[in-house]
């Protein structure tokens, strides 16, 4: 199955909170036999969504719609800005207006699961701006999300995650992997 990690944030540093996500979601998605690939809004140029565009769209702008129309399933990571996801994640969704007339457009049917961070305690802003984007073009999001008191994401003394917030990503990951499997049998 195939697993779309989209990285909403612009932010290229290796140790970036959200490169760390999503290489520990595609390292546990690859783990329990799936195909994830991360699109990561930092590698990818994704220019301003403009509607009036006619003709061929971009070979950025086509590669994502590809990307996001083959995944079965969706994780979505942003960091809150001033209330919601980052403008860059937005504007790429926005792009996928030009699925509009294929035979299932936008991300109908799709999975989507939401993980989103910020320094202080209001990251299910970014949860909800996430939800009624993924709603609006056609995806079911999955009812399990996970936002994040970045200040305690790391352990102190490691750096790596801590164990409260691996259980969630793993409960998520399993909740996604088992609920896939009852659809798929």
């Amino acid at each position: 199955m195939n697993v779309l990690i989209f990285n909403g944030s612009i932010d290229n540093r290796p140790y970036a909170t959200s490169n760390r996500l999503a290489g520990y979601f595609k390292e546990q998605f690859s783990n329990n036999h799936f195909s994830p690939e991360i699109f990561s809004l930092s590698d990818i140029q994704i220019p301003f969504f403009d509607q009036s565009t006619t003709g061929e769209k971009p070979a950025s702008v086509q590669a994502m719609c590809e990307a996001f129309c083959k995944a079965d399933l969706h994780i979505w990571l942003t960091p809150l800005y001033h209330g919601g996801m980052t403008g860059a994640m937005k504007n790429c969704l926005d792009w996928l207006e030009v699925t509009s007339k294929l035979g299932r457009p936008y991300l109908t049917g799709k999975v989507v699961a939401l993980v989103s961070w910020a320094d202080g305690t209001q990251a299910m802003q970014g949860i909800n701006a996430m939800d009624a984007v993924a709603k609006a073009l056609r995806a079911w999001v999955f009812p399990f999300s996970v936002p994040i008191l970045k200040d305690s994401l790391y352990d102190p003394q490691t750096q790596e995650f801590t164990a409260y917030y691996k259980t969630k990503f793993d409960t998520m990951i399993q909740l996604l992997a088992t609920s896939r499997a009852q659809v798929a049998s």
